[in-house]
């Protein structure tokens, strides 16, 4: 999607998406939840969109299922289910509704179709794509299995579904070491995201760990030095890293975890001042919940996450595209790869 302009046109045909103070006071109760982040004028900006959003959901028989990634807007405003990666799959597979836009980039949306292959899923822009789902092929996959013979591939959940068909199992930042813990080998391969496979041996030494060397354009981008300074310049503040980050950056944070891990740890912990090394809307949208935490520091925005807006997604709905579809032979071996991760997960859970 290059443009907007022409699908603004035709939604202003349909919807009336002026700003309005008087949405915005209809929708106050949505507006709590993010005041700390957004404006009153500008949710009067966003507010027509949200009302004309949800009614649709409700005619469609849709459900918005929403990355922590995304915006405020979308992640209180219009999402039934919010979540990472893996909460967002098991979620998928409890949706009852005939339709799921899928706020997030695309590889998830093709995660939802796998787990729903009866189920119509729209993606409000086919382009937001992953630097991590770019970086590896199922070509990368069967080099790396020639290079160790007998080593399973745990391939994380940001893949493509032709990767997910030719890996083992799934995982996700959340559960990358109990997957790679219950491998019935010493040698794994995990692909594609070389720090979180490097952080992953750290947890699970027993087992000898090799990678692809692929990488999240958010997360790689931090550095142990960009810590130490911020530590020093604001030596009171807890500072928490995502797994994607290299691992001298976890080296020097309070605490490393994934997204749901980092939001269950300032929930938990409730320190001062937070610095959340990750992408900027996690602490965006949790900001409200946690009147008594102070975000600080600077975060690295994901260009793919923000190319889903509102606009995108009242169009996805109202046009009812564009429906994502997997190729059946590559979805049945997919599904394998991921159900295996949920049901992974869910034991050592239990």
């Amino acid at each position: 999607m290059t443009s907007t302009a022409p699908l603004r046109a035709e939604l202003a045909r349909h919807y009336d998406l002026t700003p309005s103070l008087a949405a915005a006071e209809a929708t106050r109760a949505i507006y709590d939840r993010m005041s700390r982040v957004i404006s009153f004028a500008d949710w009067a900006r966003h507010a027509p969109y949200v009302l004309a959003i949800n009614r649709l959901k409700a005619e469609r028989d849709a459900v918005v299922l929403a990355h922590n990634y995304m915006t405020p807007d979308i992640y209180h405003g219009i999402a039934d289910v919010v979540g990472d990666s893996l909460q967002l799959a098991i979620e998928a597979t409890k949706v009852k509704a005939q339709v799921i836009v899928q706020c997030g980039v695309h590889f998830m949306a093709e995660t939802s179709k796998i787990l729903n292959p009866a189920k119509t899923v729209l993606m409000p822009d086919m382009e937001a794509g992953c630097s991590l789902a770019e970086s590896i092929t199922p070509a990368g996959i069967a080099e790396m299995r020639a290079r160790y013979p007998g080593a399973p591939v745990v391939s994380y959940v940001n893949t493509t579904a032709e990767v997910k068909a030719a890996s083992d199992v799934c995982c996700t930042s959340s559960n990358a070491a109990q997957i790679v813990a219950a491998m019935p080998v010493d040698t794994v391969i995990m692909t594609p995201d070389q720090y979180l496979a490097q952080n992953v041996a750290k947890q699970v030494p027993w087992k000898r760990i090799v990678w692809w060397e692929g990488s999240c354009i958010v997360h790689e981008r931090f550095t142990a030095q960009d810590l130490r300074d911020f530590r020093e310049f604001q030596p009171d503040t807890t500072i928490i890293a995502h797994p994607e980050c290299p691992p001298d950056v976890l080296a020097e944070a309070d605490f490393a975890g994934s997204t749901s891990g980092i939001i269950d740890y300032v929930t938990r912990n409730r320190p001062a001042k937070a610095m959340l090394v990750t992408e900027c809307s996690m602490a965006s949208n949790i900001s409200d919940a946690l009147p008594d935490v102070e975000f600080v520091g600077p975060c690295n925005m994901c260009p793919y996450m923000k190319m889903i807006t509102l606009e995108k997604v009242l169009w996805s709905l109202h046009s009812m595209t564009t429906p994502v579809e997997v190729e059946a032979e590559v979805a049945a071996r997919a599904r394998i790869a991921v159900e295996r991760m949920i049901d992974l997960s869910r034991k050592a859970a239990a």
